[in-house]
């Protein structure tokens, strides 16, 4: 069923899901064909460039703090990656197997019923997606807004208003073209990489040079006491939220080509690079940084710039920023296809189900979306006076 305007054409996938075109699953960056007979190479920006965001620039204070040592803290970064591994193995045989976008929504309404989906998809939609979308964008006004008011907090409205304009960017992005919106997320993955390369890069210099007393064995287990159970349980949480994103792949899974073969080979690819790179960060940290300075810091990216790249320490906040701003595009793009898909199943309005015939955006998903984020506070207080009467 179509509707045809003057410049807008209109589709309503919840009743008709024709496949969607090659060039518009080449464009989401997962696979890019090559030639028309159908080769394929394989391009795994689209799963890092979610799971690297603010976490490792912030959680490995709240790593060490509740490891209580150095050693431990690099094994709890280490099985983190690995759980992510192990979690990513799963959702891409369920992948496989139930070929839907929708991620956790899908495999709950096939698995355990539509009732079971409708909550699961309402508490995202209303409350887990725009709360953490509204963190992340608060969390880049403030470090894009920090090297100008070093010596006092950014202002309340600045912070809010830069958050909003940053949404609002990416929404409009999101809406326009889909290879825009793939094309940003590839251009700030590479730029994440490249911060995180340099943070390494220093660290190895560091130990090179003799400095790495923090990583020798006498202090590296050194500890008051042994941490409880608890604290290593909150060490790993700790961990998790910087791993966080590793099952995005699996929300745009019908535009994925080949999704059986190609499905596992992106996180095959993508989480063991993703724990690679967060441990040797860990370690460059750890080689400029006593657990002492680390645990005093807010930002241990920022207080590693200061100590050791002079003027060039405002290279940190804008990788920060960098990192949340590519986040804040990923969210965008995945929590769409949760209202798309959910609104296919009849669990949201059937308005948005419906994508740009020509653009192919969910254009009506996305503004609602990002409507949501910016009322997230009002949203999220009517809930708890809903559950308090």
């Amino acid at each position: 069923v179509t509707h045809r305007g003057r410049k807008q054409v209109w589709f309503n996938s919840s009743l008709v899901r024709p496949a969607p075109s090659p060039g518009l699953l080449a464009s989401y960056r997962v696979i890019l064909k090559t030639n028309s007979s159908g080769s394929a190479t394989l391009t795994f920006f689209f799963s890092p460039g979610n799971i690297i965001g603010s976490g490792i620039f912030i959680s490995p204070k709240g790593v060490l703090e509740h490891s209580g040592s150095v050693g431990l803290a690099l094994v709890v970064w280490t099985l983190g990656g690995c759980v992510a591994a192990l979690g990513s193995m799963c959702y891409a045989e369920l992948g496989v197997t139930i070929p839907k976008s929708g991620g956790d929504y899908s495999y709950v309404t096939e698995i355990f019923g539509g009732l079971t989906g409708f909550l699961l998809l309402w508490s995202a939609v209303l409350i887990m997606y725009p709360t953490t979308l509204a963190v992340i964008a608060l969390t880049f006004s403030s470090y894009v807004l920090q090297p100008v008011f070093q010596n006092c907090a950014p202002p309340y409205m600045a912070t809010r208003l830069l958050s909003a304009t940053c949404l609002l960017l990416l929404t409009w992005v999101n809406c326009s073209s889909v290879r825009m919106a793939t094309r940003i997320q590839d251009v700030f993955t590479v730029g994440k990489l490249m911060a995180l390369c340099l943070i390494i890069v220093v660290g190895l210099v560091q130990i090179f040079n003799g400095n790495y007393e923090a990583l020798t064995t006498k202090v590296t287990f050194s500890m008051d006491k042994p941490p409880s159970i608890g604290q290593v349980a909150l060490a790993f949480l700790q961990a998790s939220f910087a791993f966080s994103g590793w099952n995005f792949l699996n929300y745009v899974t019908e535009e994925v080509v080949d999704p059986r073969r190609n499905l596992p080979r992106a996180i095959y690819i993508s989480i063991p690079l993703v724990t690679f790179v967060y441990t040797l960060t860990n370690i460059a940290y750890f080689s400029s940084m006593s657990p002492e300075e680390l645990l005093s810091s807010n930002a241990v990216a920022v207080t590693f710039g200061e100590k050791l790249l002079g003027v060039f320490a405002i290279i940190m906040p804008f990788s920060v920023a960098l990192s949340t701003f590519g986040g804040i595009n990923g969210y965008l793009f995945t929590s769409s296809r949760l209202c798309f898909s959910g609104a296919r199943e009849g669990h949201l309005p059937s308005l948005l189900a419906m994508i740009h015939y020509k653009k192919c955006t969910p254009i009506p998903a996305l503004l609602v979306c990002v409507c949501i984020v910016t009322q997230s506070h009002h949203v999220f207080s009517f809930v708890c006076l809903k559950f308090a009467l």
